[in-house]
């Protein structure tokens, strides 16, 4: 079993920036792909980004693009995703997600780990 939380959330104005962080626990993490989801009210959970085990490669949803990075540190059994030049549309809870695999997926399905969910607001 893998555990996940969350943390980082909070509510930041239009251009600013937050940084989540997901923390593993049990199982080693450093095994696992770990990916980023958001779920806004009433919309379906969608992908936002995920890194593969070593660090060295990522994928983004074309709406974070050049806005959001996702790191992590396996040393410290964390993966982050640093969200810089938010915009309100990117207001919704945030989950971390991972899958035993080497594959990077970006569909909901792929992944057998969630965490509970942290809410990012975007407001002036």
């Amino acid at each position: 079993q893998l555990q996940l939380v969350e943390s980082g959330g909070g509510l930041v104005q239009p251009g600013g920036s937050l940084r989540l962080s997901c923390a593993a626990a049990g199982r080693i993490s450093s095994s696992y792909v770990t990916g980023w989801f958001r779920q806004a009210p009433g919309k379906e959970r969608e992908f936002v980004a995920a890194i593969d085990r070593s660090g060295g490669l990522t994928r983004y949803a074309d709406s974070v693009k050049g806005r959001f990075t996702v790191s992590r540190a396996n040393a410290e059994n964390t993966v982050h995703l640093q969200m810089n030049s938010l915009k309100p549309e990117d207001t919704a809870v945030y989950y971390c997600a991972a899958r035993l695999s080497i594959l990077v997926a970006a569909t909901r399905d792929a992944y057998t780990y969630w965490g509970q969910g942290t809410q990012v607001t975007v407001s002036a």
